[in-house]
């Protein structure tokens, strides 16, 4: 079976995930088929924290692959990032 899963790379007490598509009999950091996007969980201000290729996510699931809980927790976290760059942002003026 084939899951969606991170891949933890970095250095020691410094992690940082791939995001992957890989055989589930595959090691954590193995082969995989194809990485997707990263996750850094301890990024400072201004570094991006999580980047996914919805398109080739949706793909792979499209094709059978199972996401872990976290990468599950992961996607909804941008879709949420995604909906809100393709929001349209209102101004409101206030005059006093």
């Amino acid at each position: 079976m084939v899951k969606i899963r991170l891949a933890r790379g970095g250095a020691k007490k410094r992690p940082f995930y791939h995001v992957v598509v890989a055989d589930q009999r595959r090691q954590r950091d193995g082969r995989y088929i194809e990485r997707i996007g990263f996750f850094n969980p301890i990024a400072a201000e201004g570094e991006v924290k999580l980047k996914i290729n919805r398109a080739r996510a949706d793909h792979w699931i499209r094709q059978g692959a199972q996401p872990t809980e976290r990468v599950r927790q992961l996607l909804k976290v941008a879709a949420k990032q995604a909906a809100q760059e393709t929001a349209p942002t209102e101004t409101i003026s206030i005059n006093a």
